[in-house]
């Protein structure tokens, strides 16, 4: 679950394959703002690419991804298990230039953001088994998301600035989520860019092209893990947190990529639960598997606040960004490249979506 992780050595190079067609950043602009995040993981990866292959100064790539948008480069997030560079801590230097322009939309101050898989030599075992852990909803026990929670704690405590992001790619993408689901516990709402995350659920949208067939199986998976759940006593995740509820997260996903497709039918699903009223049984469901209900079971019931129970894509809101286009050989369904695409025309087939807890009664957009 990766970017760039085993692209042409052209891949690497900003002035050749990153965003500099953005010579001048419109913060208000919603294409931007995905283009610097994106790219400020872009860089993330170029770090540890450079590290493995031993290229430093005037031979390493990896600063113009966020110089060229005028961020600083303040710390290096190291996994101590692997040895390898997983994040970074960016920071805005023109922000000053903003905080007192009224009816400005901000840009962040400060950038934490997490790469995703790495295929080199020296990342792959310790990124894959990282992969693995996203699909069996275990990646709360990584060492890696623990030590990612602690350095945003640590951003927070320190700099005590709301204009804070997490963004994060694939295997990143995860991490982000993840920790930024477990500020919002502890009452930090920070703007999250996540592009192409994983989900674990079985990816239906990319599989199935029968929309009916696509939606009996959700339906079905829903009732049998609900009535699991309760049967074995799961009761007390009926609820969506409302602290989770208000945060909202900007999700970025591509209908061809198997590794996160699945957000399409994942929210289409919620609504079409709350259209039959059957709300009850899909959160339940969504936050239950098999394996899980009958572990529980065994060990008694969980709490709806246990970040350590649920799925990583569990959210009641997102405003999530769909790429309906075709992959090419230069451009691939999972690849980061996709999001800063300069191409307008190309960009027209981005559909973008605005999902909210419908227990608020607000509809939300069916995706095709």
């Amino acid at each position: 679950m990766g970017g760039g992780a085993r692209g042409t050595p052209d891949s690497e190079i900003f002035s050749i394959s990153g965003p500099s067609h953005l010579t001048s950043i419109d913060w208000t602009d919603s294409y931007h703002r995905t283009s610097v995040a994106a790219s400020l993981v872009k860089g993330v990866y170029t770090l540890e690419r450079d590290r493995q292959e031993k290229l430093i100064g005037s031979k390493s790539r990896a600063k113009p991804w966020w110089d060229f948008f005028h961020f600083t480069l303040l710390e290096i997030l190291i996994d101590q298990q692997e040895d390898c560079i997983y994040g970074a801590v960016f920071e805005y230097a023109l922000f000053n230039l903003y905080q007192n322009a009224p009816g400005v939309k901000l840009p962040p101050r400060y950038v934490i953001a997490f790469r995703g898989t790495n295929l080199g030599a020296e990342t792959l075992v310790g990124d894959v088994k990282l992969d693995l852990r996203c699909g069996f909803n275990t990646l709360h026990r990584a060492a890696r998301l623990e030590h990612a929670i602690e350095a945003i704690k640590t951003m927070v405590v320190k700099y005590r600035e709301p204009a804070m992001w997490l963004v994060g790619h694939s295997l990143g993408a995860g991490l982000a989520l993840v920790a930024g689901k477990s500020m919002v516990k502890d009452g930090t709402l920070l703007e999250a860019h996540i592009f192409n995350p994983p989900i674990s659920s079985i990816p239906l949208e990319k599989l199935l092209r029968s929309k009916r067939l696509k939606g009996m199986c959700r339906i079905a998976g829903s009732v049998v893990k609900a009535t699991l759940a309760m049967v074995l006593k799961d009761l007390q995740v009926q609820e969506d947190d409302p602290k989770i509820a208000s945060w909202i997260p900007y999700l970025y996903v591509n209908a061809e990529d198997p590794i996160c497709s699945e957000y399409i039918g994942y929210f289409k699903h919620k609504t079409v639960m709350y259209m039959i009223g059957a709300s009850k049984i899909e959160r339940i469901g969504s936050r239950s598997s098999l394996r899980r209900s009958l572990w529980v079971g065994k060990r008694g019931t969980s709490s709806s606040s246990d970040l350590s129970t649920e799925p990583i894509h569990l959210l009641p809101s997102a405003n999530m960004t769909v790429n309906r286009n075709k992959p090419t050989k230069s451009k691939s369904a999972h690849g980061l490249h996709q999001w800063w695409e300069q191409d307008s025309a190309l960009r027209a087939n981005w559909e973008i979506c605005c999902v909210r807890p419908c227990s608020e009664e607000k509809s939300v957009k069916l995706l095709n």
